[in-house]
């Protein structure tokens, strides 16, 4: 049975969009919900300017709150080389950097050239050596961008390249925009694992134009065993005209468990979870197996147990 890691990036992709600020308390109480989950990494938060991202100024405050699970990587977003020090200084378990494949995009989410923003990582490194703390590198707008339409495959070998070269432990492939398909994802994810084999890929997808989950079958095929989800489909690019959230973390789970993968996840306490998440946000929210229920829930028929003659 192959074994499949599920992330989770709600508190950090989710949240930071959300227009009421979430309480600290309650970040860490979601947070310390999906750890008992059994969910592989969760991205707690991101050390941002809280001007820039009001929702998520508490990072010091969740990082330091939350009840660590040994098997569960916590992972935050880093900017600059001042929010990897506030990271470093709070223990996270992983850095995640982040650089647009798209100039316009880029220049749009950071200010910054791509190359300006691969540059500027080298500071992000010198703090973190020795730390134990590992580094991951996202790639956003990989599949396609609003503003520049297809990504050229080079554009993205650079990228995987630059950041190999820094010393990423990972790297995410991350369809910002919701704009990838499931022949391009097939195509693309191969052609990296073929340039770069020793590299551990994360895929990252939305659901912006309902073939999210086609894409994790897609990815599946390539060879992938790392997914990004985020509880509830909660999130989207504040950047992507139309963008919506991020595919479902327990929709994910749901189908790949019912296909025969290994997540290790426990399903219903992540639906516990997801059920009690609009609460929190105060809007309803796209993930379909909270609604729903899974698969095997069956139902009483409502006929009678003997014939009526």
């Amino acid at each position: 049975m192959t074994r499949v890691y599920v992330h989770d990036v709600a508190v950090r992709d989710g949240f930071q969009i959300e227009p009421a600020f979430v309480p600290t308390d309650v970040k860490i109480a979601l947070i310390d919900e999906l750890s008992a989950t059994g969910l592989a990494k969760i991205e707690a938060t991101a050390f941002v300017s809280p001007k820039a991202v009001p929702n998520l100024r508490d990072a010091e405050a969740v990082m330091r709150g939350i009840r660590r699970v040994p098997s569960v990587i916590y992972s935050a977003l880093v900017p600059n080389a001042k929010g990897a020090e506030r990271a470093v200084a709070c223990e996270v378990d992983e850095i995640n950097l982040m650089v647009s494949a798209s100039e316009t995009h880029n220049r749009a989410n950071v200010n910054r050239t791509t190359e300006q923003s691969l540059s500027g990582f080298r500071d992000v490194m010198s703090i973190v050596h020795g730390t134990g703390v590992a580094m991951n590198g996202s790639i956003s707008t990989t599949f396609g961008c609003p503003f520049e339409g297809s990504i050229p495959e080079t554009r993205v070998f650079h990228c995987v390249e630059r950041y190999l070269k820094l010393g990423m432990d990972g790297i995410t492939l991350a369809d910002t925009t919701g704009m990838a398909h499931p022949k391009q994802v097939r195509e693309l994810t191969r052609a990296v694992l073929a340039r770069f084999p020793t590299a551990e890929i994360t895929l990252h997808f939305h659901n912006t134009r309902g073939m999210g989950l086609a894409n994790v079958l897609a990815g599946l095929e390539a060879g992938v065993v790392r997914y990004d989800g985020s509880l509830g489909g909660l999130g989207g690019c504040p950047f992507a005209p139309g963008a919506t959230g991020n595919i479902c973390t327990e929709d994910l789970v749901h189908m790949l468990e019912a296909m025969g993968f290994h997540t290790g996840v426990e399903l219903d306490k992540l639906l516990v979870a997801a059920r009690r998440l609009p609460d929190i946000v105060g809007h309803d929210l796209p993930g379909q197996i909270a609604k729903a229920g899974k698969i095997t829930d069956l139902h009483d028929a409502g006929v009678p147990k003997t014939p009526i003659s």
